[in-house]
């Protein structure tokens, strides 16, 4: 996969930064924040799994027999998934149509937009958008480009899952490169359906016993969809509210990421929208430029590493004043006025 990304035009491996301030604040060895404010000249580590899954699909429509014809591809999105999936139609000479939920903030929606996209607004949560857009699916020469998946809808989910998997060799290699080639002893990850999570689950999960990390996932407190599901021991869907964090905005768990997260993580955790302004905060004040969702990943750390019971937190992660950990920092600020190209 790595080696797909390699050759696309204007890939670069996205920075993983040391912040030893961190370290100091968490009481762990190191931390690095593998930061995603600027992926393949879009704010947010999406473009890795629309752009692979978009290629595989339009590959598998000429090699079926359908015909290299223009198709429609749709798709619905919090916003930063929309946006890479209209980037991609538009730099293929596609079309492309983005369902849109309430709540999404008007940037993101007229980010969408300006990729030429048709954006629909939709007069409910996330899994509604989810549900528009696979009824408009369903019309002739359309694909449906979802970063979730559900019974009969999971092979395009897997592909993104795939493309996903990129930042997890990308941390493999930078962290080899800086003398701690050994990985680390905790990855947080921020969560909405858990397409991502089930990346790094996947990811970390095949390494020889002994050297896999804890794996922390992390929600809003608005919508802990995983983390509930996790309680009952079975996937469950949840009303959602409203949140800053609107990329981590989901009700529902993916069905084929569902296993894996029940399988391999070993916590979970909600966290505020004031906490996760907090950590966005800390981050600026260290020079990592990242959002809501992606300031997450510390918020829910903070959350864990701190507070009554967090000694016996610590020791059933096996983290240590020498554990590395690593923040996921899926997407920049919504604030950044940097252009498309980053």
């Amino acid at each position: 996969m790595l080696g797909h990304f390699r050759r696309c035009p204007g890939y670069s491996p996205t920075p993983l930064t040391e912040l030893p301030p961190l370290a100091a604040d968490l009481e762990v060895g190191r931390v690095f924040v593998k930061d995603e404010s600027c992926r393949l000249g879009l704010p947010a580590f999406k473009a890795l799994g629309a752009s692979w899954a978009v290629h595989r699909a339009l590959a598998q429509r000429a090699t079926s027999g359908q015909g290299p014809g223009p198709v429609t591809l749709v798709t619905a999105t919090d916003g930063n998934h929309g946006r890479a999936v209209a980037r991609m139609a538009r730099m293929l000479g596609q079309r492309a149509r983005v369902f849109v939920p309430q709540g999404v903030h008007r940037r993101a929606v007229a980010a969408i937009a300006a990729e030429q996209a048709e954006v629909i607004e939709v007069s409910g949560p996330y899994d509604e958008a989810v549900r528009r857009a696979a009824r408009a699916a369903a019309a002739p020469d359309t694909v449906l480009v979802q970063d979730t998946s559900w019974p009969g809808y999971e092979q395009i989910p897997g592909w993104i899952v795939e493309g996903y998997s990129t930042l997890c060799a990308e941390i493999d290699e930078q962290l080899a490169a800086v003398g701690a080639g050994k990985g680390p002893g905790l990855v947080a990850v921020p969560v909405g359906v858990g397409s991502l999570a089930q990346a790094v689950v996947t990811h970390y999960r095949s390494r020889p016993a002994g050297r896999a990390p804890a794996l922390l996932s992390v929600e809003p407190a608005a919508a802990a969809c995983v983390l509930q599901s996790l309680t009952r021991g079975e996937p469950v869907s949840v009303t959602t509210g409203e949140t800053t964090m609107a990329g981590l905005n989901c009700g529902t768990p993916s069905s084929i990421a569902w296993p894996y997260l029940r399988g391999g993580l070993d916590a979970a955790v909600a966290v505020t929208d004031d906490d996760s302004a907090r950590a966005a905060a800390r981050l600026a004040e260290l020079g990592v430029s990242s959002g809501p969702c992606g300031a997450a990943a510390l918020a829910g750390l903070r959350a864990v590493l701190s507070g009554p019971g967090s000694e016996e937190r610590r020791t059933a992660m096996g983290l240590d004043a020498t554990s590395v950990v690593v923040l996921l920092s899926t997407e920049g600020t919504n604030a950044d006025p940097r252009p498309a190209a980053c």
